[in-house]
């Protein structure tokens, strides 16, 4: 008799982390949008708000990486949304800072 391989599914608690990422990535993303809006909507500037977020998502995710590799191995729902809580945390800021240009 031959033993059966199970499937295990991702934790719903796995499922929910990654999907919280994914939504504190596109509120940083809307953090970048409504300055840009704020500062006048002008081609130029939803260009740079979107060129510095894909930068700053670069960035922020060459530094989580290694520290996913290094401290949260078999666990990429952490480092999704450690990404996704810097993205807002910035996009936040980056709103916030709108009136300094």
């Amino acid at each position: 008799m031959g033993t059966a391989s199970a499937v295990v599914a991702p934790a719903s608690g796995s499922r929910l982390r990654i999907w919280l990422g994914v939504l504190l990535v596109i509120a940083g993303l809307c953090g970048h949008l409504f300055a840009a809006r704020a500062i006048g909507g002008y081609y130029i500037a939803y260009r740079d708000h979107i060129g510095g977020f894909v930068l700053i998502a670069l960035v922020t995710g060459a530094i989580i990486l290694p520290l996913g590799w290094r401290f949260w191995k078999r666990r990429p729902d952490i480092a999704v949304l450690t990404l996704g809580a810097t993205q807002a945390i910035v996009g936040f800021v980056i709103y916030l800072f709108r009136y300094h240009v």
